[in-house]
């Protein structure tokens, strides 16, 4: 499904940012609010965008937020996500869950030691190293990106190229973790704070420094 690039555009702010007013989307995008109305109109006819609830605020009218639909969500690629089905069941089937498990840590060994030599060069500056990690990460597909935090760092993904996988097999999202967690283990406690498994919209993680 072919779109504009104004709507395309749209799509990306709603998967990286969350429900949106068309306020918050016109100011954001340097489009008119009525340019805005029109496109999500669009959008939401192609099934791809729809409103959420009216959100209370402290002052004035309520305002209706836009948010992606499972069809919008899906124009984000998730990586072979069938073949990697397939293979998950015939690796269960065929060897076990203990194999598969141990074939995803495998696989997350060699992920973390090709994470470490990228980001050691970085000495011991934490907050070069997660802007490191989210730029390795988005270029795998993660739309990651890092806010900072009064006590450390927020690295989130916005989208999951795996996610078929994960939901499949969830050794993949506790490799994931235990990947984080072990990059910076000798400099700062990693938590997961969201999880795209759990009902959230993203999987975001808390990076907070052992020593301040």
């Amino acid at each position: 499904m072919e779109l504009a690039k104004s709507q395309d555009q749209i799509l990306h702010r709603l998967k990286t940012r969350g429900p949106q007013s068309v306020k918050i989307l016109s100011n954001q995008l340097d489009m008119t609010t009525m340019g805005v109305r029109q496109h999500l109109a669009e959008l939401e006819q192609k099934g791809l965008v729809s409103q959420t609830r009216e959100e209370k605020q402290t002052r004035g009218r309520p305002v209706h937020l836009w948010r992606l639909t499972q069809p919008g969500h899906q124009r984000f690629p998730d990586g072979h996500s069938q073949v990697t089905l397939e293979l998950i069941d015939v690796i269960r089937k065929d060897l076990g869950e203990a194999s598969l498990n141990r074939l995803i840590d495998s696989r997350n060994d060699q992920v973390t030691q090709q994470y470490r030599q990228e980001i050691a060069a970085l000495g011991d500056d934490i907050q070069a190293k997660v802007q490191k990690l989210a730029e390795l990460r988005s270029i795998e597909g993660y739309m990651a990106e890092v806010r900072l935090l009064p006590d450390g760092w927020l690295l989130i993904e916005n989208h999951c190229p795996i996610c078929a996988a994960a939901d499949k097999c969830q050794q993949f999202c506790r490799a994931e973790l235990k990947c984080f967690q072990d990059l910076f283990a000798e400099v700062a406690i990693v938590e997961r704070i969201d999880h795209m498994l759990a009902g959230a919209r993203r999987c975001a993680y808390k990076v907070s420094p052992t020593s301040q």
